[in-house]
Parts: structure tokens; sequence; C-alpha cells
């Protein structure tokens, strides 16, 4: 079955993203579970919690279909230790929040290296940050979401990925979130059939799909190789819709979260509707 969604708002408290994501018909969806640009956070209140639980099930949101993600400013490959440090306590944070919500994934992006280490040494301090927040934490998997590769970022080789994964000590508890817009620009083309074809091989030889626990389907206001991060609606751009088509129509892409992050919130219930009609076809 396809969990089809969006990264909905949790204005006003956690609980109310759920409720978002029901009035757009998803079967999935993301949320910030505090304010993703600030390093500060307000604990959930047991209040938060409660309703958020009892709202998911009441609307049938079981934990594998939700794709929380963490703050914007966090970056575990950071060369500075003091910026290390802070980010790894935000990130052990937000895995923490995670899990009293009853939440099993948390994406988040790799880190960036600001031309300051080696491209090496980043991801052995990515991994490195990992292992300690899943040692200092329980029950929720650190999902590594592939990014466009715009500036310092690491993480849009699909190489990058597993070479974090291969040095995260608890391989349970560690996965992949592939991002559409992200894995085009990054030089992924995805613009038809026989492409995704390729491309998803490549993923499953070099990372291994056992690792994949969510999908960002989003279309690409960037040129493919261009290693710019601009989002797009699915039918808009230069990505075009056949990777939509075969995404709907594999069976490896079921029971994960496939979350829009497209440009236009107005469409995403357009969205949502058109791609569960693919994926029911």
């Amino acid at each position: 079955m396809k969990y089809i969604g969006a990264h909905v708002s949790a204005s006003g408290g956690v609980e109310n993203a759920p409720l978002n994501a029901v009035a757009i018909g998803a079967t999935a969806f993301a949320l910030f579970t505090k304010n993703q640009r600030r390093w500060e956070a307000k604990p959930l209140t047991g209040k938060n919690i409660e309703a958020f639980k009892a709202n998911c099930a009441e609307h049938g949101f079981g934990p594998e279909q939700v794709l929380p993600h963490d703050s914007y400013l966090i970056n575990l490959g950071h060369a500075d230790k003091g910026a290390l440090q802070k980010s790894r306590t935000a990130f052990i944070d937000e895995l923490q929040r995670c899990r009293q919500l009853g939440l099993i994934y948390l994406n988040f992006h790799p880190g960036s290296h600001l031309r300051r280490i080696s491209e090496t040494e980043c991801l052995a301090l990515i991994a490195e940050s990992i292992n300690i927040a899943l040692d200092q934490t329980e029950g929720v998997t650190a999902v590594i979401e592939n990014t466009a590769g715009q500036g310092s970022n690491l993480g849009f080789k699909f190489e990058q990925l597993a070479e974090i994964i291969d040095q995260v000590e608890d391989k349970s508890r560690v996965a992949v979130c592939l991002d559409t817009c992200h894995a085009f620009a990054a030089g992924y083309d995805l613009r038809s059939t026989e492409l995704c074809e390729a491309v998803f091989a490549e993923f499953d030889a070099v990372v291994g799909f056992q690792y994949l626990k969510g999908m960002h389907l989003n279309g690409s206001k960037s040129e493919f190789n261009s290693h710019v991060d601009r989002h797009h609606s699915l039918d808009q751009g230069n990505l075009g819709l056949d990777v939509f088509h075969y995404l709907m129509s594999d069976s490896r892409f079921d029971g994960i979260p496939l979350i829009l992050e497209t440009i236009d919130t107005d469409l995403w219930p357009k969205e949502i509707e058109w791609l569960k009609s693919l994926a029911a076809a």
C-alpha cells in the first residue's frame, strides 16, 4: 500500500499536523516537532503528546506513515567542535521528541563540510554524530535525506550515503529518504521509466533498498545535474511526470511515507489524489 501525503504545518501544536494531513486527503505526513529555524524548543507537553497520538489513531496514521524532519540549523558534520556539539545536542533532542510522540523516524540532512575539512572527514563526523545520538536514544531510526549537493552539502551521491551507513554501528536504526528533486539536481536522471530503472538499480547496488524508509516527491525548478535545490509542483519544471508513474507502480515503494514538499500547497489535495490514482491503476 502506498502512503501518500505532504509536509504539513504543526502551527498551534504538533497535534494539529495529523488534522492538517486529513484535510488534504493524505495517508502519510511529515512535520517539524519544533520551530525548524530556532535552536531552542519548548518541551512537548503531556497534552501535546496525548492529543497528537489520539489524532493519529483516530485518523489511521501509524508510526510508519509519519516522517518528521529535524531543524535546518543542524549540521552533524560541522568542522567546528563547538558548533558540532550544539548540532549533536539538538539532534538528540529531536530524536527524543519523536520518541515521545510514538514516532519511529527522524528525517535529516546529513551535513556540510563548509570547505573547512575534506568530504571523507565530514562523512566520518556525520556517522560519528549518528552513533552518539543513537547510543543516547532508543526506538527512533535516523533517516538520512539525499541532497542536491548545493554549496558544501554532502549526501548527494549514493556512495556518500553508503559511506555514512557503513560507519554507523547500529544499522537497524539508520535509513535513507530519497528526494526526487534533489536526486535529479545531483545528476540522477529520472525523466523516463528506463532512466528510473537504472537509477534505482544503482541505488540498490550502492546503498540497498532495505535502507529506504521514505521519499520526498517533488518536481524540480532547477536543471539536471545543476546541484541547485529548487522544488516545483509535480507537473511543472524540468523533472517531468514519468518518475511519479514509476514510483506509484512499483511495490518497492509500498509501506513508506511518500511526502510532497512541492511549492504550491493549494495543489496538494489534487497532487495526492493524482498519485493515489496512479497507485490504484
